[in-house]
This record gives C-alpha cells, structure tokens and sequence, in this order.
C-alpha cells in the first residue's frame, strides 16, 4: 500500500464571496476531515509556461487583469466570480495539481485540496466557477516525463474543459461520469475524441437519482478495463465529491462511504498511486466522503456494492463497451 500526502494551504481563502456555493468554507469542512496521520506537502504555484500549455495568453493576461481592477468581487459569468487575489490563487490551485501528479510519480498517493476548481475552464475562458484547468495543466506537465496519464473525473458536472485539452491526442484517457442533462450540459457517450484521440475521450452520463449501484457497474465494466488496457503511467483523479445525495448542486444518491469502494477500484486498476484534484463538493456530508477516500488510501480493504444497477445504466454501459470495443 503506497503512503499518501495531502496539500492545503491558506492562500486559497483568498478567493472567496460567502454567499457563493463555491466558498472557502466548504474547503474548510472537507479538510477539517483529513485524518491527522497524513503529512501535508509543500507546493509552489504554477509558473506562466505551464498554464500556457493549457490556456491561450490573451486569456490569462485579461484574467490577471481583470483580477488586479476588483475591488471586492467581480463576475466573469453568472457563475463564476473573482475577488482581486484570485489570479495568483488559481496559480497556486494549478501549482497544488502538478505537485500532486509529481508526489504520485515519486510512489505516494497524494490529494491536493485546491480552490478554485478547474475542471471547466477553457481554452480561452473561465466557466462554472473555473479559472484555470488545474487537471490540464497538471497533465500536460507531465507529459514531458510520462508517456501516457489517465484522468478519471466524478464530478457530478462533466469536466468540458479537461476533455477539450485532449481530445485530440492518444497520450491521454479522459474517462467521466457525470449527471446527464445538466451543466455544462455535455458530456454524451458520442463525444469520444478526434484524430489521433478518436477513442481516448470516454463519457458515461447517468440520470440524476443514481445510486453506488450505477456507479459500480460504470467502473467495473468500463473504466476498470480501460484502465488495465491504457495501462497509464499516471492516474488523475477529478474530485468532485458533488454526487453527494445531499449536495445542492446535483441529484445523485451517493453516500459517503461509497467513495471508498470506488477510490479502491482505481488504485487496484491503475497499479500507480493517485494524484486527486478537488473539483466541486458542496454538501454537508463532504467530509465524512474525504475521509472515506483516505480510508481506501492508506488501507486494504474489500470491494462491497449493495443493489443493482438500473435498466438505463445497463443499456449505456453495453453501448459504451461496444462503441470502445471493451470485452
């Protein structure tokens, strides 16, 4: 069983509005979780050439500008809002990936705890709370070292912005399960890559009340085997803990204790340790479902799934193992 560290760092209260659903706050609570054995990891952030592999310069040069000229709070979107800090803050939340994809390739599971999430943010511009691709950039980072990384995203939002930074490559696996029918509403099983990543894009939207169930049968019959064939030489984990049945931003039924069946399956699949990224998580129960994740971490344990997956899972599923000619 590989050791793990974790990051959290004060900086990231700086990016904060109390009465947004992505507040510091919530990072708080799910950190006040951690169990008190693991060790925290020293970071830097992001240097400019490494979010230039992700997102256009005019982009971050307006992004950093934009920050500079707040006061209090700025909206970039309806949804996504900076104060005068958050330029450097998300610099330091894609720093906080690449340390943690860097800790995994040294033998030890790490979970950066980072705001602001990232998984949603474009080429060429913020979305859905997202300033910079924390994933992306971590990934195309070590793909100077590695040859191929696989990146599993939970969140109960397709990560849009992460498969669109590798949709055309074959160095890179990008496997989510997300809700269907919601922000930032897409995500089909059809969007499965282009060019050389024809293949190398895998979406498996589930309807909104799905269950541990639903989740199992995705993982044991497409992300397992996908795994096992990629074979990655890193494994990045987009923590959104938002499929969470008491979440306010989704209508999923996972329980807290579920995430540790489904963190054992990656470990046991991926033969690497995991480098996690928070993404969303806004619920009560955050926390408790952190905790869950560094019990599968730090320990052996067994696989167990109550219920059965529903008819509608089931026929996404075959689909998926056909249209990727998965056995």
């Amino acid at each position: 069983m590989a050791r793990c560290r974790v990051i959290i760092d004060p900086i990231f209260a700086e990016h904060d509005n109390p009465g947004h659903p992505e507040n510091n706050t919530r990072l708080i609570h799910a950190s006040s979780w951690i169990p008190g054995n693991i060790s925290r990891l020293v970071f830097k952030p992001a240097l400019p050439e490494d979010i230039e592999r992700v997102h256009h310069p005019s982009y971050l040069a307006w992004l950093k500008q934009r920050c500079a000229a707040t006061a209090t709070i700025s909206w970039l979107d309806p949804d996504t809002y900076i104060t005068r800090h958050s330029y450097g803050v998300a610099l330091h939340a894609a720093g906080a990936a690449i340390a943690a994809v860097e800790q995994s390739l040294q033998g030890e599971h790490c979970f950066a705890f980072v705001r602001p999430p990232g998984h949603h943010a474009e080429f060429d511009r913020a979305m859905g709370f997202c300033l910079i691709n924390n994933v992306a950039v971590a990934a195309k980072k070590a793909l100077m070292q590695v040859n191929h990384i696989l990146i599993v995203d939970w969140d109960v939002h397709h990560g849009n912005g992460t498969q669109h930074s590798f949709y055309g490559t074959d160095r890179v696996l990008y496997c989510s399960v997300h809700q269907d029918h919601t922000f930032p509403y897409s995500g089909t099983v059809d969007e499965t890559g282009a060019g050389e990543g024809k293949g190398y894009t895998m979406n498996a939207p589930l309807q909104a009340g799905s269950t541990i169930a639903d989740y199992h049968h995705v993982f044991s019959e497409i992300f397992v085997p996908s795994i096992e064939r990629f074979s990655p030489d890193v494994l990045i984990v987009s923590a959104g803990q938002d499929i969470l049945f008491d979440d306010p931003l989704g209508s999923m039924r996972i329980l807290p204790q579920d995430f540790e069946p489904l963190t054992r399956m990656l470990v046991r699949a991926a033969g690497v340790p995991l480098a996690l990224v928070l993404e969303g998580g806004y619920g009560p129960s955050h926390g408790a479902a952190v905790q869950h994740i560094f019990t599968a971490l730090t320990s052996e344990g067994e696989i167990k799934v109550p219920g059965f997956p529903s008819e509608r899972t089931q026929k996404m599923v075959a689909y998926l193992k056909a249209k990727h000619h998965l056995p």
